[in-house]
Protein backbone atom coordinates (compact mmCIF):
# COMPACT_ATOMS: atom_id res chain seq x y z
CA UNK A 1 0.00 0.00 0.00
CA UNK A 2 1.59 3.41 -1.21
CA UNK A 3 2.07 6.23 1.13
CA UNK A 4 -0.89 8.47 0.12
CA UNK A 5 -2.93 5.60 0.81
CA UNK A 6 -2.18 5.20 4.12
CA UNK A 7 -1.95 8.31 4.54
CA UNK A 8 -5.66 8.92 3.64
CA UNK A 9 -6.73 5.89 5.88
CA UNK A 10 -5.37 7.42 8.75
CA UNK A 11 -7.09 11.06 8.46
CA UNK A 12 -10.03 9.31 7.73
CA UNK A 13 -9.44 7.30 11.22
CA UNK A 14 -7.98 10.12 12.74
CA UNK A 15 -9.47 13.49 13.39
CA UNK A 16 -6.10 15.06 14.80
CA UNK A 17 -4.11 13.73 11.50
CA UNK A 18 -7.10 15.51 9.44
CA UNK A 19 -7.28 18.28 11.35
CA UNK A 20 -3.10 18.88 11.02
CA UNK A 21 -3.19 17.60 6.61
CA UNK A 22 -5.95 20.30 6.57
CA UNK A 23 -4.27 22.76 8.01
CA UNK A 24 -1.67 22.82 5.91
CA UNK A 25 -4.08 23.72 2.80
CA UNK A 26 -3.35 27.77 4.51
CA UNK A 27 -0.07 27.62 4.68
CA UNK A 28 1.80 29.88 2.28
CA UNK A 29 3.52 26.48 0.03
CA UNK A 30 0.48 24.28 1.02
CA UNK A 31 2.18 21.25 -1.12
CA UNK A 32 5.23 21.70 1.20
CA UNK A 33 3.34 22.11 4.59
CA UNK A 34 1.55 19.24 3.37
CA UNK A 35 5.00 17.06 3.04
CA UNK A 36 6.16 18.48 6.20
CA UNK A 37 3.24 17.69 7.96
CA UNK A 38 2.59 14.14 6.94
CA UNK A 39 6.33 13.30 7.41
CA UNK A 40 6.43 14.28 11.08
CA UNK A 41 3.15 12.57 11.55
CA UNK A 42 4.79 9.69 10.57
CA UNK A 43 3.98 9.28 6.89
CA UNK A 44 7.41 10.47 5.07
CA UNK A 45 6.79 12.16 1.83
CA UNK A 46 8.70 15.01 -0.16
CA UNK A 47 7.31 17.06 -2.88
CA UNK A 48 9.51 14.88 -5.17
CA UNK A 49 7.00 11.79 -4.20
CA UNK A 50 4.13 14.06 -4.45
CA UNK A 51 4.70 14.57 -8.13
CA UNK A 52 6.21 10.97 -8.47
CA UNK A 53 2.10 9.68 -7.33
CA UNK A 54 0.77 12.22 -9.73
CA UNK A 55 2.92 11.35 -12.73
CA UNK A 56 1.93 7.74 -12.00
CA UNK A 57 -1.40 8.09 -11.48
CA UNK A 58 -2.42 10.40 -14.39
CA UNK A 59 -0.01 7.13 -16.30
CA UNK A 60 -1.74 4.45 -15.25
CA UNK A 61 -5.51 6.68 -15.90
CA UNK A 62 -4.48 7.12 -19.55
CA UNK A 63 -3.29 3.61 -20.03
CA UNK A 64 -7.08 2.39 -18.58
CA UNK A 65 -8.92 4.49 -21.43
CA UNK A 66 -9.61 2.33 -24.15
CA UNK A 67 -7.54 2.36 -26.76
CA UNK A 68 -5.08 4.96 -24.99
CA UNK A 69 -5.88 8.47 -24.73
CA UNK A 70 -4.10 11.07 -26.76
CA UNK A 71 -2.88 13.29 -23.65
CA UNK A 72 -3.71 13.65 -20.39
CA UNK A 73 -7.46 14.90 -19.26
CA UNK A 74 -7.72 17.84 -17.05
CA UNK A 75 -8.73 16.99 -13.39
CA UNK A 76 -7.36 12.96 -14.22
CA UNK A 77 -5.00 11.83 -11.48
CA UNK A 78 -4.61 15.25 -9.19
CA UNK A 79 -3.20 13.08 -5.84
CA UNK A 80 -2.99 15.82 -3.80
CA UNK A 81 -6.62 17.49 -4.56
CA UNK A 82 -8.30 13.87 -4.06
CA UNK A 83 -6.32 13.17 -0.74
CA UNK A 84 -8.77 16.52 0.71
CA UNK A 85 -11.94 15.00 -0.97
CA UNK A 86 -10.95 11.79 0.04
CA UNK A 87 -10.95 12.53 3.56
CA UNK A 88 -13.55 15.64 3.63
CA UNK A 89 -16.51 13.55 4.64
Amino acid sequence: MDIMTRLTIAARRDESIKAAMLETREAEDPAAAFCETATRLGFPLTLGDLLSFEDSTRGNLLKSCNGGADGPLDGWGDVYEEFFAAIKY
